[in-house]
């Protein structure tokens, strides 16, 4: 009777020593995340515009029909690839979000279409047909990604990925396709050999640097 009784006690001992030193933690919310996301977006377009400016033609109403089908393109891939980083912060049960691989494989339209339009080039001329100064949209692109990149993996962080690989890719990719979105209100070449080949590119390598720095910062 005497352990009986002194079992509850105890056991209330135990648990309260459990939970006495647990802190209350701030649900993740989704649109938070999306929230954070978009701002870190909306400060890119603004760092872009601030130190390179703008098309000319930007509001002019006679925009090149290729550059706005990519600049379409590359705004659906960041999303998806941002929502889909912003959902595998908390694990659940159930399908992952595959939208970003469907805007991926609509985006890889661009550099299909420039390999295409480059063979055909090189067979008449002799030449890629690929402009050689795209380098600074290469790395300005990557450069200007890193903002939202940043920002999505601090939201990583406060969460629990359960594939730190796949998240640290995804990252990257929607960091690269927002910096290069970005970059392209302000990219004045409208061909699709530049566009596919130099700011594809652009996304492909924010994508990489994701995948080798994000993983290690978010590890659990």
């Amino acid at each position: 009777m005497t352990n009986d009784t002194q079992n509850p006690p105890i056991a209330s001992a135990l648990i309260d020593g459990l939970v006495a030193d647990l802190n209350p933690v701030r649900p993740m919310r989704f649109a938070n995340g999306m929230l954070l996301t978009g701002a870190a977006a909306l400060l890119t377009i603004f760092v872009s515009a601030r130190t390179l400016g703008l098309r000319s033609d930007l509001f002019s109403g006679y925009l090149n029909p290729v550059y706005v089908m990519s600049l379409g393109l590359t705004l659906l891939l960041a999303i998806a690839a941002s929502v889909a980083v912003i959902q595998m912060s908390r694990p659940h049960v159930g399908n992952s979000p595959s939208g970003w691989g469907w805007a991926a494989a609509m985006a890889a339209v661009l550099p299909i279409g420039t390999l295409v339009t480059s063979a055909q080039f090189y067979a008449n001329t002799g030449t890629a047909g690929v402009d050689g100064e795209g380098g600074h949209c290469l790395y300005t692109g990557v450069l200007l990604g890193t903002m939202s990149a940043a920002a999505l993996t601090l939201w990583l962080r406060r969460g629990a990925p359960t594939s730190p690989t796949r998240a640290g890719w995804l990252t990257g990719l929607a960091g690269g396709s927002i910096g290069i979105f970005a970059l392209a209100l302000y990219c004045p070449y409208d061909d699709i050999g530049h566009i596919g080949f130099w700011h594809g590119l652009s996304v492909v390598g924010s994508a990489l640097l994701g995948r080798l720095i994000v993983p290690p910062l978010i590890r659990w």
